[in-house]
């Protein structure tokens, strides 16, 4: 099972994110949280918080009944794509313009179980009922 965790127009530039990002890509869950806990670039911070909100959506998924802990989540993947594009200006000398980009992206999480839920396993396998007979 999948759960996907977005972050839209985060106020940094994607090729910063995809520094960080490529740290984590199919990492398990606690490797990649230990990794960015430990990372001195901003988009760390970002990025471990869109992380644990994967693992929340996965824990929601399976309605709350099953622990993250169990199953040894991992980073499927993980992505960073740019978005939208602030422009400024800023004097320059001579009476010119110089242009500022105040760049930003979008973050997108897949985060997935390796052991199967026990679902999963056998998705034909559905609860069967025993009739009593009444006397």
């Amino acid at each position: 099972m999948e759960a996907v965790s977005k972050l839209k127009n985060c106020p940094l530039s994607a090729r910063k994110m995809r520094l960080v990002v490529d740290l984590v890509r199919g990492k398990r869950v606690d490797d990649a949280l230990d990794i960015l806990r430990f990372t001195k670039k901003e988009a760390a911070v970002w990025l471990e918080k869109i992380i644990l909100s994967a693992v929340a959506n996965w824990e929601n998924k399976t309605d709350g009944v099953e622990s993250a802990d169990d199953f040894e989540l991992y980073v499927k993947a993980v992505f960073s794509d740019g978005a939208s594009v602030l422009k400024r200006f800023r004097p320059a000398p001579h009476g010119r313009a110089n242009r500022i980009r105040k760049r930003s992206n979008h973050v997108t999480v897949v985060v997935a179980n390796r052991i199967p839920l026990p679902r999963e396993a056998n998705p034909e396998a559905e609860v069967e009922v025993e009739e009593v007979e009444s006397e």
